[in-house]
């Protein structure tokens, strides 16, 4: 019996580039990204060729405008960061800002990050995963396409080696408590060691305050961290 197909966590809108994104898209996304397609037609993601050496690979889903991603990789040169996103300007922004800053140890796929897991990433091969402030999908009709559900929780948790962290933040207070109790119920997965007896992690300091953080705050609602150990 075929299983229902997948409701995607996001929409696809036509996008269209600044005259700076676009010559930095057209000089250097071959060099620094690629497409999820491409990568679930070959059956294959190999870490070691794409970032030109061998190190800690943490995988990033949805990095948005860049701006965090860039400065988590300027500040982590240690690790392999692989972003991936379906919003093109922000992908082009990311180029802009890692040139910028001459940061190497980051690479960018265009698509769904779901498709990447299911069907390109080996079990037991990514050292994190980073899911900052995905779409909340606010109105209650649409909370079955919201990215974290039971089943996301355990395709990650299978994909994380032993030792690696899942770690999740919102601003959407609801959706932060879905999060807290699908990874809660998920076997695989562990609160981390310094998570409050509410069950959030305290704000982390690598984890860059953004401006659309900041705006929340303003706002006044209040971001969850939550992180989680394979």
């Amino acid at each position: 019996m075929d299983r229902p197909a997948r409701i995607p966590s996001f929409v696809q809108h036509r996008n269209r580039l600044t005259e700076g994104q676009q010559r930095a898209w057209d000089e250097w996304w071959s060099v620094y990204g690629g497409d999820v397609a491409d990568a679930v037609r070959a059956g294959t993601f190999d870490a070691a060729a794409t970032f030109g050496r061998t190190a800690p690979l943490i995988l990033e889903i949805g990095s948005g405008s860049g701006e965090s991603t860039a400065a988590m990789a300027a500040a982590e040169p240690g690790v392999n960061l692989l972003a991936v996103e379906v919003y093109e300007p922000g992908l082009a922004r990311l180029i802009m800002l890692m040139r910028a800053d001459g940061t190497e140890n980051l690479r960018m796929l265009r698509g769904d990050a779901v498709e990447l897991l299911e069907h390109v990433v080996a079990p037991g091969s990514l050292d994190g995963v980073r899911v900052y402030f995905p779409d909340p999908w606010p109105k209650r009709r649409h909370h079955k396409r919201r990215l974290v559900q039971p089943e996301f929780a355990a395709l990650v948790a299978s994909r994380l080696a032993p030792g690696a962290t899942l770690h999740l933040a919102t601003d959407w207070e609801e959706y932060a408590e879905q999060m807290r109790e699908v990874c809660d119920a998920e076997p695989l997965l562990h609160r981390a060691p310094g998570t409050g007896a509410d069950g959030w992690y305290p704000r982390p300091d690598f984890r860059p305050l953004t401006k659309f953080e900041q705006r929340a705050k303003v706002e006044g609602r209040v971001v969850h961290d939550l992180i989680y150990v394979r």
